[in-house]
């Protein structure tokens, strides 16, 4: 009886602590439905990139963390393998941002840098120190994505996909999806976006307060 009685204890800890469909349904997020909080922020050269600039275009936002292990995955074996590169082939604009204060994890513009070398990173990687970007759209983890419209509403929030590995090894519901993808595809056709707010996976955003 004990025996039986622990099982279902452990297997019951298991459900509790794995994700589920729930996860989804449950995900908040505080900018989705509303106009993108706009930014000034520079790129790796120095150069200023300005949200505003992009009126009338769909954007994309990755907050990003080369020394996150879920980042790593992501753009070397998962679903954010040249998913960057298809998109901007249409017209659609990606920015990365980085919002780990200096002295954080991954904040280095060097090693940024570099992780745009060997990931073959096509699109800007923008530092935001402060953090006060990242705090205006609610991003929590590395990746965390966020999809704006060409009316400047950000209609996506969330995880790039559903397989929180970062591999893309061991999707929720059995099937991969990227969410990025089933969104930018709805906004293509003038669809509302199906799935406009998942729960992100990944490393912390490393901010400095």
């Amino acid at each position: 009886m004990r025996i039986t009685t622990a099982l279902l204890t452990v297997a019951a800890l298991a459900f509790a602590g794995s994700p589920s469909r729930a996860d989804r349904s449950e995900a908040t997020s505080p900018v989705i439905g509303k106009t993108a909080p706009d930014f000034t922020l520079k790129d790796l050269t120095g150069k200023e990139v300005k949200l505003a600039s992009f009126k009338g275009k769909v954007v994309v936002l990755e907050w990003f963390n080369p020394g996150c292990p879920f980042v790593k995955r992501s753009h070397t074996v998962g679903s954010l393998v040249d998913t960057a590169k298809r998109h901007m082939k249409d017209g659609v604009v990606w920015l990365a941002v980085n919002s780990g204060s200096a002295g954080k994890q991954g904040a280095d513009a060097a090693m940024n840098g570099e992780a745009a070398r060997s990931w073959s990173i096509p699109n800007p990687i923008l530092r935001d120190e402060t953090g006060s970007v990242g705090k205006a759209y609610g991003a929590t983890n590395t990746p965390n994505m966020f999809v704006i419209d060409k009316t400047g509403t950000v209609v996506y929030a969330g995880a790039i996909d559903n397989s929180p590995d970062g591999e893309g090894k061991s999707p929720q519901g059995g099937k991969l999806i990227n969410y990025v993808d089933a969104a930018l595809d709805d906004v293509a056709t003038g669809r509302a976006v199906k799935t406009a707010v998942t729960r992100p996976y990944g490393c912390s955003v490393k901010y400095g307060s």
